[in-house]
């Protein structure tokens, strides 16, 4: 629509919104004025772009970098040499993928050692397990919700370890009733500095 035709579609509106002469106006029909109208203003652009389809997440460029998980104490129930599995009791699933702060590009193969403590309250072999993050750096990991014992909150150890980066040791805290968590991994490079 050429710019004459769009003012005249615009008083042709502005005609049906003015006030009518001796009423008041009414809270739902503001009024308009004349000030209102830019006629050197273009109509906004129509875009001929579909919308993003409601079962495909819409489509973002990967960012130039990943802000690195905070690292948490190891504590002093670490043991390497873990199980490689997946599972260690159920009720709780932490899945998440392993990324490189560099590029947020996902780092398949990391090695992920998971620890914490059994329903009691204990820690012991049964309640480890090593997993490996597949092609795309993702990972999952089932256990029972862990107990929060000796006035700590529930939690998760995990040490992970990537060709290239440093060692990440970090918690994951579930909240009471959670019964999955999603937590991204996302490791530094050796070369970066701290």
């Amino acid at each position: 629509m050429h710019r004459a035709g769009w003012l005249l579609a615009m008083l042709g509106f502005l005609s049906l919104c003015a006030p009518i002469p001796g009423k008041k106006d009414s809270p739902t029909r503001p009024a308009f004025t004349p000030a209102t109208i830019r006629p050197e203003a273009p109509p906004p652009a129509l875009s001929t772009t579909p919308p993003p389809s409601p079962t495909e997440p819409p489509s973002t460029p990967e960012p130039e970098a990943c802000a690195p998980t905070p690292p948490d104490a190891l504590g002093p129930f670490y043991r390497p040499g873990a199980p490689v599995r997946s599972k260690v009791g159920e009720g709780f699933r932490l899945v998440g993928v392993v990324r490189s702060s560099r590029g947020c590009r996902p780092l398949p193969g990391a090695r992920i050692e998971f620890w914490l403590a059994g329903p009691d309250g204990r820690y012991a072999d049964a309640y480890r397990a090593t997993v490996f993050a597949d092609e795309r750096g993702a990972y999952a990991f089932e256990s029972h919700f862990p107990p929060s014992y000796g006035g700590r909150p529930p939690h998760i150890h995990i040490r992970v370890t990537a060709e290239g980066h440093r060692v990440l040791v970090t918690q994951y805290y579930p909240q009471p009733g959670q019964t999955r968590g999603q937590f991204d991994l996302v490791l530094v490079p050796e070369e970066s500095s701290p």
